[in-house]
């Protein structure tokens, strides 16, 4: 394997713990999987149990009413001599009205036995059970369990530009939608806790912080804004973009949840946000030569992220020295062989990122 994360100053070296990618090393550090279409959406399962390990859902972008979720999931190494061992293989597939602008798994990991639930968001919110077939391959058959839709007009619904299912209470989920709301769902009973008006234009993204309560919201006004489900009425504004560009998507550092990151359309820098300190980014990343698509913090640690964007590069960022002195470089880097549309940490074998570029997911050690 020659593809491999690098040291950036030093130009070589191998993913951050890993032992140099060589072909007779014991642990593979890439996997490739290759779709037939576009990679946009993407998620790591986060489930414990032996069968839903090293498991992913995609979703397309085909400009068309008919896209695609797969579920793939990485063969068991457990026969060497075996060709397809270890390889990355497609365990269920199925039809979803215009492309997926955001794909979550269930974040209800406590109980094993409980329902595989995966949402996926569009022109509706929609959750799907995944059962086992039974043919003993692994694979899934899909189930239509929840279509979500607080549209009063029949004929018109406002797409969803993305979501957030709460990590302290599985039971919440929110969305965001270009009508400038947001929407608060309880699966469970599937009613609407709250619809908010959370923005003057567009709502591009919504995410969680640690906990039941607290969320934050960037959309085409510019802003970032904190609401409390407990006090709905008001909002805080964290950030605004210098000339008021629009801010595309939103990341909550869930070691920290002092901190965000965010970035601008058509943006080379990655904006670090500390709540205590609204108004002021307290670290700007640059270092990409292309504008910014997709942020992940290690969910393992509150110092570093990970960004990627069009100029095919996946950049991670040591963030511990950010309040002493501005961060200019990242310490590790990848280059992709296409623009990275999207990026993932995995929360449980947190030494895995995964990225989408072209028709491509690719897995890294990092």
């Amino acid at each position: 394997v020659d593809e491999i994360m690098t040291d950036y100053h030093q130009g070589h070296g191998s993913p951050m713990g890993g032992d140099g990618g060589n072909i007779g090393a014991q642990r593979k550090e890439i996997y490739t999987y290759k779709a037939p279409w576009t990679v946009f959406a993407m998620a790591w399962s986060h489930r414990p149990d032996p069968n839903a390990q090293f498991r992913l859902a995609i979703g397309s972008y085909v400009e068309q009413y008919s896209n695609r979720v797969q579920i793939v999931k990485k063969r068991p190494a457990s026969d060497p001599s075996d060709p397809y061992n270890g390889q990355m293989y497609k365990a269920c597939e199925f039809e979803h009205s215009y492309p997926c602008t955001k794909i979550l798994w269930s974040t209800d990991t406590s109980n094993v036995g409980s329902k595989d639930l995966l949402a996926t968001s569009g022109d509706y919110l929609r959750i799907w059970n995944l059962t086992d077939d039974g043919s003993g391959q692994g694979t899934l058959i899909p189930n239509k369990e929840v279509l979500l839709n607080n549209s009063k007009n029949s004929e018109y619904c406002a797409p969803l530009t993305s979501f957030d299912w709460n990590e302290t209470d599985p039971n919440i989920i929110g969305t965001s939608s270009i009508d400038t709301t947001c929407t608060i769902w309880d699966v469970s009973t599937k009613t609407v806790i709250s619809q908010l008006i959370a923005h003057d234009r567009e709502v591009f993204d919504i995410a969680f912080a640690k906990g039941r309560d607290l969320f934050a919201t960037v959309g085409a006004d510019g802003s970032v804004r904190m609401f409390d489900l407990r006090r709905l009425q008001q909002s805080t504004i964290m950030y605004e973009s210098p000339k008021g560009d629009p801010l595309l998507r939103l990341e909550w550092n869930k070691q920290d949840q002092n901190y965000l990151a965010t970035f601008m359309v058509d943006s080379r820098k990655t904006i670090i946000v500390d709540i205590r300190v609204p108004g002021i980014p307290v670290a700007e990343l640059g270092g990409h030569v292309g504008c910014v698509n997709a942020t992940a913090w290690a969910p393992h640690s509150s110092c570093h992220i990970c960004t990627a964007g069009d100029d095919s590069q996946a950049l991670i960022w040591d963030l511990s020295s950010m309040s002493k002195r501005p961060i200019d470089d990242p310490i590790l880097a990848y280059n992709a062989d296409g623009e990275i549309n999207n990026l993932q940490w995995n929360a449980r074998e947190t030494d895995w990122v995964s990225i989408a570029f072209n028709d491509k997911l690719q897995v890294l050690r990092v």
